[in-house]
């Protein structure tokens, strides 16, 4: 696919982005509003990173990097460009992403009744851990 271009998110394209998601994703997060997304472009402009086909995106995805660890969030492909490359050109970036800052392993959150996610990630390499299940607890309110 030689018109995709990957790049970084912008804060003006944040609404579009939440509107992307609601079309590609499976499921929502607390994160997923306004202020949520805009706090991550601003706080690390290289996280979001969008795949775009003739003006329009085609898919996402966060690699996130905390010093310590890459994580990977909301991969996401528009369901009429699923199956050519988009995702994994996607991931490719964000591996080479982690790979310059010094990460070592990205881990990537999949939820249990997701899949088509679950193909996607097993397809690229990555693989669920026997040895943990994710603690979590929301923040605030």
């Amino acid at each position: 696919m030689t018109d995709l271009i990957i790049r970084t998110a912008v804060l003006d394209e944040v609404p579009a982005l939440l509107e992307f998601w609601d079309l590609a994703a499976k499921g929502t997060s607390i994160t997923d509003d306004p202020d949520g997304v805009a706090r991550l472009i601003a706080r690390d402009p290289q996280a979001l990173i969008v795949a775009e086909l003739d003006g329009a995106v085609v898919g996402t995805v966060i690699a996130g990097w905390d010093g310590w660890r890459c994580h990977l969030y909301r991969l996401a492909v528009d369901p009429r460009h699923r199956r050519q490359g988009i995702g994994a050109a996607l991931l490719e970036a964000a591996e080479r992403r982690f790979e310059e800052l010094g990460g070592r392993r990205a881990d990537a959150m999949v939820l249990n009744d997701n899949e088509l996610g679950q193909r996607i990630w097993r397809g690229t390499g990555y693989g669920p851990s026997p040895q943990w299940t994710r603690w979590v607890k929301p923040l605030g309110d």
